[in-house]
C-alpha cells in the first residue's frame, strides 16, 4: 500500500478543517403523574362550597386527571351533577365510593364517620381549622396512616395565605350586606339605613380587626356612606388599612375608655380580631355589650376562633341570629357559605393550580420536597403529627416534617 496516501480520518480533517461536535437532543424522564381526585358531598349543615367548578375539572381532566364527585355535591353552589359529568368528572352516587380516590377535597373538616372511609397513604385537602380541633380527632386521622393537609394553612409563593385571603374578602364584603339587612325594622332592627343621606347622620359602624377582613368591611361601609372607625393593636395594619383605604379613615389602638365609648355608639359592631395562630380571645365584656344602644347589630367573625365578645354563641345559617340585651348577633362561623357560588370560583382558583403543581412534580412527597412554601400547611405526614402547634396544644407527639420528607421512600 502507498504510505503517501492519507487516511479517511486524515482525508476528512483536510476538507474540513476542523471537527466540531453537534449536540443532541437526549430524552429526559417526565415526572408528570396522574392524580386521582375524590370531592365527596359536604355533610355539614353550615358547608355549602365545593371545591371545584366544572370549568376547572375539565381543565384537570383535560390534563389527564381522573376526578369523582359525589352526586349532588355542587347543589349547594347550583353546580349540576351533569356540568360535572360533561366536563369529564366521574358521578358517584356513595360517599364510601368517592373515598376510593389518592386525593380527597373536602371543604368542612371529615365527620368521625367519613375519617372511617380514608385509608393508608390517601391524601386529605380541608379545613382543620384550630378553634374545633381536638386531641381525640386529631389521632382519629393519625391512626389513618394519611397526609393531612389544612388549607386554611396553604401559602403561596409571596408567603401569604391565598384560601384565608379570598374567604376573608367575600367576609369582609358579605358582612355589610348582613348588618345592613338585620339593621332594617323588617328584621327587627333599629329601622335605620347603612350608611346616611343628605340631612340624616350616617351610621356608625366599629370594627375590631385590622386585617383583610376589616379592609373589605371598611370599603364596603365607606361606599355606603357610613362612619367606620377601626381598632386594632398592631400598628402596622393600622398603617396599611390607612394607606389602602384612604387617610381620613379613623384608626386607633385598643384604648380602653374610647373603645368602650365608641361601641355604645355604634350601629354596627364588625369583630375579625384574631392572632397570628388563628385563635381570638373575647375582648368586649359582656357588661359593654349590655351598655350598646338596642337594635344594634354585632357580627362576630371570628366565632369559630373563640369569637370577639363574651356574648358571642354559635348560629347557624338557617337560624343566623339571636338577640341577648336587645342586640342582634349574627355568629356564623362560616360567612362564606352564604355565598357559595362565589366562594367556590375563588376557591377553585386556589385549588386547581396547587393540583397542576403535584402533578407536574409527580405527587405529594415530591411537591413537598420541592416546595417549602406548601409544607407549613401539613397537619399529617404518613400518620405522624407535624404540626408543633397543634402538638403544644393537646400535649400530643410529632415529627419534623422536614426530616420526614428528606428521607422520602
Amino acid at each position: 500500500m502507498n504510505e503517501n496516501i492519507p487516511s479517511g480520518f486524515e482525508s476528512l480533517a483536510a476538507t474540513s478543517r476542523a471537527l466540531f461536535p453537534k449536540e443532541s437532543m437526549l430524552a429526559i424522564e417526565t415526572r408528570k403523574k396522574r392524580l386521582f381526585i375524590g370531592i365527596p358531598k359536604e355533610s355539614s349543615l353550615q358547608e355549602n362550597r365545593i371545591g371545584l367548578t366544572p370549568e376547572a375539572v375539565r381543565l384537570l381532566t383535560d390534563n389527564g386527571h381522573e376526578i369523582w364527585i359525589e352526586a349532588g355535591a355542587g347543589s349547594p353552589s347550583k353546580y349540576a351533577d351533569h356540568e360535572f359529568s360533561e366536563a369529564g368528572a366521574r358521578i358517584v352516587y356513595s360517599t364510601k365510593e368517592v373515598y376510593e380516590a389518592d386525593i380527597i377535597l373536602k371543604i368542612a373538616p371529615p365527620t368521625y364517620e367519613e375519617i372511617e372511609y380514608l385509608r393508608n397513604s390517601q391524601t386529605l385537602i380541608s379545613a382543620l381549622q384550630f378553634g374545633s380541633l381536638t386531641g381525640d380527632y386529631i389521632g382519629a386521622l393519625c391512626r389513618k396512616k394519611i397526609n393531612a393537609i389544612s388549607f386554611e394553612l396553604l401559602k403561596d409563593k409571596s408567603d401569604t395565605k391565598p384560601v384565608v385571603r379570598a374567604m376573608s374578602e367575600i367576609a369582609g364584603s358579605t358582612v355589610m350586606l348582613i348588618a345592613a339587612e338585620y339593621l332594617s325594622s323588617s328584621a327587627g332592627g333599629k329601622g335605620i339605613i347603612l350608611g346616611g343621606i343628605t340631612g340624616v347622620p350616617p351610621s356608625r359602624v366599629v370594627i375590631l380587626g385590622a386585617g383583610t377582613v376589616a379592609e373589605y368591611a371598611t370599603r364596603a361601609a365607606i361606599g355606603l356612606g357610613a362612619e367606620v372607625k377601626v381598632f386594632d393593636d398592631h400598628i402596622y395594619k393600622l398603617r396599611r388599612l390607612k394607606q389602602n383605604i384612604g387617610p381620613y379613615l379613623f384608626t386607633s389602638t385598643m384604648d380602653g375608655a374610647l373603645l368602650s365609648q365608641e361601641l355604645k355608639l355604634a350601629d354596627v359592631v364588625i369583630g375579625a380580631l384574631s392572632d397570628r395562630e388563628g385563635r381570638t380571645t373575647s375582648m368586649i365584656s359582656e357588661n359593654i355589650v349590655a351598655q350598646m344602644n338596642p337594635g344594634s347589630v354585632i357580627i362576630d367573625v371570628c366565632i369559630d376562633q373563640g369569637g370577639c365578645f363574651e356574648t358571642s354563641e354559635l348560629t347557624t345559617l338557617s337560624r343566623p341570629v339571636y338577640r341577648k340585651y336587645d342586640i342582634i348577633h349574627y355568629c356564623v362561623p362560616n360567612i362564606a357559605s352564604r355565598v357559595p357560588r362565589t366562594a367556590t370560583n375563588a376557591l377553585s382558583n386556589i385549588f386547581t393550580p396547587i393540583f397542576m403543581d403535584i402533578s407536574k412534580h409527580g405527587g405529594i412527597n415530591e411537591v413537598l420536597f420541592t416546595h417549602e412554601h406548601y409544607r407549613s400547611s401539613v397537619y399529617i405526614y404518613k400518620g405522624s403529627l407535624t404540626n408543633a402547634g397543634i402538638a403544644k396544644k393537646f400535649n400530643m407527639r410529632y415529627k419534623e416534617l422536614s426530616l420526614m420528607i428528606a428521607v422520602r421512600n
